[in-house]
């Protein structure tokens, strides 16, 4: 395929400037699961207030070539797509938000506000520099492991390209999570203009502040336990909890990117173990619930206009079986793509649009059994 088109750029830089509006997606979750059969399952939610994007499925082949975006007229790093790829985009361009390659590789991006500085090559390094909202897109297409990226990553510069956009003026601050099909995962920031890589053994991500200090946060909910709180003592009386789950009683229910942290690691921490990747996927379901946001639980201002939060939609990928689910705001019913058995050596990628509406199965008998 010939390179990406300006059309498709200026398209692909219309969708993250959407995703990027201040006071917007900044609530997103992701976590991850492991079955008893090992197989990993990496899921997520993507909070979009004011519906600004045309989300879509999208099936890139091997071969579909890129052209990276600098701060200057000079073209960024050049690349072919070594794996094919499935995931959430947006105007039916070729780059992904979000989704997982044939090798088994999935990786997320995520708003990451007021500590994202990239890097500050000069034009000198042109050649090796790409755009924050072309990090995904990269990654899947090049990458099998959580440590083949981090090898790639230094290769690499990411710079602070000014979306040209109405309502945006600066370089969207993004943050990463990566996932490989044994497990290992990794959240990638940029930070003081340098790469940051942290290991995550949680699999769990959220928005700001650093990953480092969402580490250290969870210290102050050394507490919380699945097992019911024991009664107690207290000036002759006794004391007893009103009802299962009191060991969980602290545990922060509000959508801010630190309790939203503490309550996926904490929920991720007590499941019991699903017997394979297809069970693991509704169980990452099932945890994600606790994280949709219903239009107008959380609302900000955007251009001096109200804006209306919620949960555009939740994603989950099997690293083992390269399956990618969905379901949105618009309908619960969980939709799939196999990538093993789409096109993945064609000449063109392919778009696949999403249901807009809500299916509901009539289950009404059509008589009175005896």
């Amino acid at each position: 395929m010939s390179y990406i088109t300006r059309w498709a750029l200026v398209l692909t830089v219309a969708f993250m400037a959407a995703v990027a509006l201040p006071n917007n997606a900044d609530a997103c979750t992701g976590i991850t699961l492991t079955a008893e059969d090992d197989s990993v399952v990496f899921a997520r939610t993507m909070e979009l207030g004011g519906a600004l994007v045309e989300w879509g499925l999208v099936v890139v082949p091997q071969g579909t070539s890129y052209v990276g975006t600098t701060p200057w007229e000079s073209p960024g790093v050049k690349w072919t797509a070594k794996y094919a790829f499935v995931g959430m985009n947006s105007y039916g361009t070729p780059y992904v938000a979000d989704g997982v390659n044939e090798a088994g590789l999935a990786a997320g991006t995520f708003m990451f506000a007021h500590y994202t500085e990239y890097q500050t090559p000069t034009e000198l390094d042109a050649g090796k520099t790409l755009a924050a909202f072309e990090l995904t897109t990269w990654i899947l297409s090049n990458f099998s492991t959580v440590a083949e990226v981090k090898e790639g990553l230094a290769q690499v510069k990411v710079a602070a390209v000014v979306l040209e956009s109405p309502g945006w003026d600066e370089a969207p601050p993004f943050h990463w999570i990566v996932v490989d099909e044994s497990g290992a995962a990794i959240v990638v920031e940029y930070v003081a203009g340098e790469l940051t890589v942290h290991d995550n053994p949680l699999g769990v991500i959220t928005n700001a502040p650093t990953f480092d200090w969402h580490i250290t946060n969870l210290k102050s909910y050394v507490n919380l336990s699945a097992e019911d709180a024991s009664s107690s003592e207290l000036g002759g009386l006794t004391l007893t909890a009103f009802g299962h789950g009191s060991g969980m009683l602290g545990l922060p229910g509000d959508f801010t990117p630190p309790s939203r942290f503490v309550r996926a690691a904490f929920l991720k921490s007590t499941v019991v173990p699903a017997k394979d990747a297809t069970e693991t996927v509704v169980q990452a379901f099932h945890i994600l619930n606790q994280f949709d946001i219903p239009l107008g639980a959380v609302r900000g201002v955007r251009g001096g206009q109200p804006l209306l939060e919620q949960t555009d939609w939740t994603s989950a990928a099997d690293l083992k079986n390269r399956r990618y689910y969905i379901h949105t705001a618009d309908t619960r019913r969980i939709h799939m793509i196999d990538l093993m058995q789409a096109p993945r050596d064609g000449t063109a990628y392919i778009n696949i649009p999403l249901p807009q509406e809500e299916v509901f199965e009539d289950l009404t008998p059509a008589e009175v059994s005896e």
